[in-house]
């Protein structure tokens, strides 16, 4: 069976704002909703059924165990429309974009929602198992002189929160914190980094003033543009800020070259090219192919290094160098981040021994890379990006009439 050409209709999002302030009271299932219904609205897409909707958080609260479906049944979408949930770390809301993409090449669905959504500010705070069990004996005790009994065996230890950490459980570090080490290896400089992230403001508002994210970005809680981006930084304000995971005077990651823990959500429709022709949808861009990789971190290996080899891996399957690309987006995880996956792709020794290519990849051309704003001026709600991501590109495709 030949596969059926995937398209990318639209897509839409909430601003993203920085973790505790503008979403402080405001849970996942309520922003994640908000990002569907204004893709549903304004794609005519309310009452009706579609084949399938995948939506996916990196940090979810347990009582959001239905997450995609109770997003669905409140964006204005049939009840009749199933959902999913997905999970794959920071590349959860690319993972629920090529899933959708992927049943409808393969003939299994004609049209879906691919999307995500993260908040720290909705963060679920556990306690200890001490404390579920006696919580759940006394719960199940008998009468309320039983039930009475069984609270007395509590200890001010049972009551001691699990607050939820964004580090690795095998080797205890931040993503930041790792990052530092990847920074050291491939000497990034500072000044690099602090260059990179004041392109990437510049870039975003950039894009702003000239409307770009006017159809893209939704008003929601009073808000309609993504609230961390800074136009008015400068590099020499960036040099000033002090190191944020290692504070010596060899760390190098700020909280100005690094993404900002931030809450938001997106999401993308896609469809059969056929079937978006025949509701007269525009067709914005194709999707082709996508590629997943990791690496042994716990060994020694760069944490946030895995999209070299995704990178290398998807463009040698489909024959391609970067020479064949007119843009490019490179999740800003932290600016030394990108900049560690740039030399990787120009170094020979590590794509011929880590990716297996027979040369380097080459460089990106700067003026072709995150043309309208990257994550450290956007932000980086973890299960969001993705669907940021998918959305900017279709419309810079679009608005350039074609490119790959």
């Amino acid at each position: 069976m030949e596969a059926k050409k995937v398209v990318i209709v639209d897509s839409a999002r909430i601003p993203f704002v920085k973790s505790f302030t503008h979403y402080g009271d405001i849970s996942m299932q309520e922003m994640m909703t908000a990002a569907l219904k204004a893709l549903v609205d304004k794609t005519g897409l309310k009452g009706k059924t579609i084949d399938d909707v995948a939506l996916g958080s990196v940090i979810m609260n347990s009582n959001d165990w239905n997450f995609a479906r109770e997003c669905s049944l409140g964006s204005g979408l049939s009840p009749k429309t199933p959902a999913y949930d997905v999970r794959r770390a920071c590349g959860t809301g690319l993972e629920t974009v090529w899933s959708i993409a992927n049943k409808i090449a393969m003939g299994q669905a004609e049209v879906g929602i691919g999307g995500g959504c993260d908040s720290n500010s909705d963060t679920p705070i556990t306690f200890q198992k001490s404390f579920a069990k006696k919580l759940i004996k006394a719960n199940s005790a008998r009468g309320a002189v039983g039930k009475v009994k069984n609270f007395l065996d509590f200890r001010p230890s049972d009551f001691k929160p699990k607050v939820p950490m964004v580090t690795e459980p095998r080797t205890g570090l931040s993503m930041g914190e790792h990052c530092e080490l990847m920074a050291k290896e491939w000497q990034i400089s500072r000044e690099s980094q602090d260059q990179l992230a004041f392109e990437s403001h510049q870039k975003g508002a950039e894009a702003y003033e000239k409307g770009f994210y006017n159809d893209l970005v939704h008003e929601f809680q009073g808000l309609s543009k993504d609230a961390i981006l800074r136009p008015d930084t400068t590099v020499e304000k960036l040099a000033r800020l002090r190191p944020a995971f290692d504070k010596s005077e060899t760390g190098t990651l700020t909280a100005g070259n690094s993404t900002a823990l931030t809450d938001g959500a997106s999401c993308v429709l896609l469809a059969s090219e056929e079937y978006a022709k025949k509701m007269g949808w525009p067709i914005k861009a194709y999707f082709i192919d996508a590629q997943a990789a990791a690496v042994d971190f716990v060994s020694g290996e760069g944490l946030l290094m895995a999209p070299t080899i995704a990178v290398g891996q998807l463009l040698q399957r489909n024959n391609l160098s970067f020479n064949d690309f007119d843009f490019f987006e490179v999740h800003e995880a932290f600016a030394a981040q990108a900049l560690c996956t740039f030399k990787a792709w120009e170094d020979e020794n590590y794509c011929q021994n880590k990716i297996g290519l027979s040369t380097a990849l080459g460089s990106i051309p700067r003026e072709k890379l995150n043309i309208k704003g990257g994550s450290v001026a956007m932000g980086h709600p973890f299960g969001a990006t993705g669907g940021r991501i998918v959305g900017t590109l279709a419309k810079i495709l679009d608005e350039n009439q074609g490119g790959r």
